[in-house]
């Protein structure tokens, strides 16, 4: 149980969804749900099919509430593993390719000129395109940890690997990536320093 004014955990939120409550579901979802969907839109590189992974891993989780043992693993990690997966079952059968984020909303800023929201648009773009060009594990090794932010005891267990393996594909993948964005500099806008 959380303490009184703290927010809820996850197990707590899930818990609660299990036994009936439908407000817990809406404070889990909008907790959990814009970061399935950013993971699986970085991992897939088309809205429209990131959308519909992160609508199936939401249900999978709703599914499974009645079962759920707290402690057993955190729930944002169960989620994220599910999400990678539906991601590699999507790409084994031949869904459609990446597609730019032309269609991807840039992050909220509190008054951005056309110049800068442009920049940062072209930034974005480049970022996905070199993030598809990676091999699939050091792509998602890469996106959970630095998009997403988990720690690799987190990530090895999401991708079923140890954490010396995690650690090695974010950085090879970090090297492939800089190597891919090396010669845009300018043109991205960093100044050489």
């Amino acid at each position: 149980m959380s303490r009184p004014g703290a927010e809820p955990s996850d197990d707590e939120l899930l818990a609660r969804f299990a036994r009936g409550e439908a407000a817990a579901a809406s404070m889990l979802t909008a907790r959990l749900g814009p970061r399935t969907h950013s993971l699986a839109l970085r991992v897939l590189g088309d809205g429209a099919e990131a959308e519909d992974v992160a609508q199936e891993a939401m249900l999978r989780l709703w599914r499974m509430a009645p079962d759920w043992r707290p402690g057993a693993a955190r729930v944002s990690t169960w989620l994220y593993r599910v999400t990678l997966n539906l991601c590699l079952d999507r790409k084994r059968r031949g869904r459609r390719g990446p597609v730019g984020l032309d269609c991807v909303p840039e992050p909220a800023d509190p008054a951005p000129g056309p110049a800068e929201a442009m920049q940062e648009g072209a930034r974005a773009k480049a970022l996905q395109g070199a993030l598809m060009q990676l091999p699939d594990r050091q792509r998602h090794a890469v996106v959970l940890r630095h998009i997403e932010e988990l720690s690799n005891p987190e990530i090895a267990e999401i991708m079923g690997v140890g954490v010396e393996a995690v650690e090695s594909l974010t950085a090879r993948g970090r090297r492939a990536l800089a190597a891919a964005l090396a010669g845009r500099r300018e043109e991205l806008g960093y100044e050489d320093g």
